[in-house]
């Protein structure tokens, strides 16, 4: 391949790169294909499209190094996951070189400049930046770094579509590089769901795909240290050897490892145990006492060993929602001199205490924001040493004022929204996108230099599959220079991680959008929580949700079916699909859904058909007798009502279960597991209190009120 480019250059040809010979037109789709690709590059015009029925030929050129050969490796596995074969004589080829080291590189880049630019990569480019052009029949690429080089065969992996001999490439010519210097996500590890160390892996390796370049594990007690071996869970924290592992294998992908070990708030866990009370603002709490000494040597000690673990220049130190701050330990100082300047002086204490690990400190703004002339006023040596991460998770019409307190002040700063998958049957992606969109598009303006996108899962039910959508299109918020597009995202999000070319997963996830919305516009105004999942629609709370959700709960279902419908359809017409996982968490969600909507509305008509049963029991007409046991039976029998919630709950456990285990260790399933069991015992406890009041029928032809088996009132009638 190397000497067919050298040999086009040393004619002069070059614009044979870019318009592909007559020969090489002949078995290539000369209608240019809608590229498919996550972050969609900055500057991009689609060309022909090969088949790889053949294979296809990728070469490196001479001299290749040690990075530029783990990427070219990286993407042959990528081609051998997808049965294409790597031929040396394919028709088709893509060529690998780095910037600066032949005239094949700087030609690449050249002809992928629109006219008029400079020759020259600019300082905003080099770091990451790349470049790709059809060369023939195939591509040619280039970047300035290893980095650059990377990121190029990362989308180049976009470029090719299908399996086997069915795959093909699109060509294009490419310029492209990020908007922001640190793309990352953040990954809460401390509430519930503790993921294997193969699931993080494979969390690594699509992050990379998609040019995210920080990971930040999120630790309250889910780490180990040697020095506090009360503080990690068995079974359900990240052992150093394995940070290790973790920390090395995302260094080859051009990860940067950021841990977050909350130093200040959200230590409950460890706070409960009784060695450590004296350090916490309030008896068995969530925060340190500022004053305490202990607290400061707790800190030190647990960051110089996150520092040895990973070598990064930066270490996150939380800081967020210090909510016992002032009403323990500290209590007469804030009320003496305000909640800013002792939070700000604790701050700063923690961050000279930590100086000699020779780290940045991240830490959440959320407290410090509110205080603006605070922050200005800290010492330049604190602002040097930390960075500011400016987090809100809503949607909003401005971002402004989570950011400014911070870059007025001189911090350097980084935006954090959010996927919005916390506490929900599947992530509220109406919320999670507008406020990735808005936020980092804000923090772009404003002068962040970074965003770490964050995943919570506060009640611990989440499952990590359901938050592809959100991760991807964070990537896609943080590379993309200004607001990034979410239309266009939604159009390419199927192809590019699903490999679904029909659009239904793309459809499918609308369609869990659209649940969302129902429950947002509904009288309810909620965005769709597992407490409607959970709750008991015959309670006296779950009657008082119906009331409000009844006039949604129809288009409820029929949304949450419709996204089923379409994921058997993807599934159907391509036994080929991606990240399979993920898509059987996606259906998950919409069953989920669906089972809300049913819930309350069988709920409902068997509250109506006792009632009717009830008014009938003491008819002496054979058929009002037989209506009677009719209605009862329509409750309670083989396909009766309440056997519908029971087994609806059954299926989605043992679903549950299964994908649970698909990314996490066994470590706090049995929480969640437990409610299915209270809830399909719940059920089953009144299958046998309705079958009894069916003997009653029997026996002397009366039943008990409604109230004694637990049926509420039925509904009013509607007009």
């Amino acid at each position: 391949m190397a000497h067919r480019l050298t040999a086009a250059l040393l004619l002069g040809c070059t614009a044979s790169l870019l318009v592909p010979s007559l020969t090489a037109q002949s078995s290539a789709n000369t209608s240019p294909a809608k590229l498919a690709i996550i972050p969609m590059p900055r500057e991009a015009a689609p060309a022909e499209t090969y088949p790889l029925t053949q294979g296809i030929e990728v070469t490196c050129a001479s001299p290749c190094d040690a990075d530029d050969t783990f990427a070219v490796e990286d993407f042959k596995a990528f081609l051998a996951a997808r049965s294409i074969p790597v031929q040396t004589s394919a028709p088709v080829h893509i060529f690998v070189t780095r910037y600066g080291t032949s005239s094949n590189a700087k030609s690449i880049y050249t002809d992928a400049l629109p006219k008029g630019s400079p020759q020259e990569p600019t300082d905003a480019i080099k770091p990451e930046g790349y470049a790709i052009i059809p060369d023939k029949q195939g591509i040619a690429l280039t970047g300035f770094t290893a980095s650059g080089v990377f990121y190029a065969l990362q989308t180049a992996k976009q470029m090719i579509e299908g399996n086997g001999t069915q795959a093909v490439l699109h060509t294009a010519t490419i310029r492209d590089w990020p908007a922001l210097k640190y793309r990352g996500l953040h990954d809460d590890l401390s509430r519930g769901p503790f993921p294997t160390l193969d699931f993080m892996k494979h969390q690594l390796n699509v992050l990379a795909a998609y040019k995210v370049n920080i990971y930040s594990p999120y630790f309250e007690h889910t780490m180990q240290y040697t020095g506090h071996p009360l503080m990690q869970p068995p079974g359900g924290h990240l052992t150093q050897a394995e940070a290790r592992e973790l920390q090395a294998y995302a260094a080859r992908l051009h990860i940067l490892v950021i841990p977050e070990q909350e130093a200040f708030g959200h230590l409950h866990y460890l706070l409960n145990y009784e060695q450590y009370t004296p350090l916490a603002e309030t008896p068995h709490g969530h925060v340190l006492a500022p004053g305490s000494i202990g607290s400061t040597q707790l800190i030190r000690e647990m960051f110089t060993e996150l520092s040895n673990i990973f070598p990064g220049p930066f270490l996150h130190i939380g800081a967020d929602e210090t909510v016992d701050l002032g009403r323990g330990a500290t209590k007469p100082e804030v009320d003496a001199r305000g909640l800013g300047p002792v939070y700000l002086d604790f701050m700063q204490k923690i961050v000279t205490d930590l100086k000699p690990l020779n780290r940045r400190l991240l830490f959440w703004g959320d407290i410090a924001y509110k205080e603006p002339a605070l922050l200005k006023a800290m010492p330049a040596q604190f602002k040097k040493d930390t960075l500011a991460v400016a987090w809100e998770y809503n949607p909003h019409p401005s971002f402004d004022q989570y950011i400014t307190p911070f870059t007025n002040a001189g911090f350097e700063t980084w935006v954090a929204p959010g996927i919005n998958n916390w506490s929900r049957p599947y992530p509220n992606y109406n919320y999670g996108l507008s406020n990735i969109q808005s936020f980092t598009a804000a923090g772009q303006r404003l002068g962040a230099t970074g965003q770490l996108n964050t995943i919570w899962r506060d009640d611990g039910e989440a499952i990590p599959n359901n938050d592809w959508y959100g991760i991807l299109f964070g990537a896609e918020a943080a590379w993309h220079q200004g607001q990034a597009s979410i239309p266009a995202f939604q159009s390419s999000f199927g192809r590019s991680f699903h490999g679904d070319s029909t659009g239904s997963i793309d459809q499918a996830q609308k369609e869990l959008m659209l649940c969302h919305q129902l429950l947002k516009d509904s009288d309810y105004k909620s965005d769709g929580s597992d407490l409607l999942f959970w709750i008991d629609p015959w309670s006296a709370d779950g009657q008082k949700q119906a009331v409000q959700l009844r006039p949604v709960l129809r288009d409820l279902r029929l949304h949450a079916e419709a996204a089923m419908v379409l994921i058997a359809k993807a599934r159907n017409m391509n036994p080929g699909l991606r990240e399979t996982d993920a898509i059987d968490a996606l259906e998950l969600g919409a069953r989920r859904f669906d089972l809300i909507g049913l819930k309350f509305q069988i709920a409902d008509e068997m509250a109506l058909g006792y009632q009717h049963a009830y008014s009938l029991q003491g008819s002496k007409v054979r058929e009002d007798r037989i209506e009677v046991a009719h209605e009862l039976n329509l409750i309670n029998a083989v396909n009766g009502k309440l056997q519908d919630l029971r087994n609806n709950y059954s299926l989605l456990r043992d679903l549950y279960e299964a994908a649970w285990l698909k990314s996490n260790r066994p470590y706090f399933l049995r929480n969640n597991l437990e409610r299915y069991d209270l809830t399909i015992q719940l059920w089953l406890s009144r299958i046998d209190k309705v079958r009894t009041a069916q003997r009653q029928w029997t026996n002397d032809h009366t039943i008990p009120p409604a109230s004694d088996l637990g049926i509420p009132a039925p509904p009013p009638a509607t007009k």
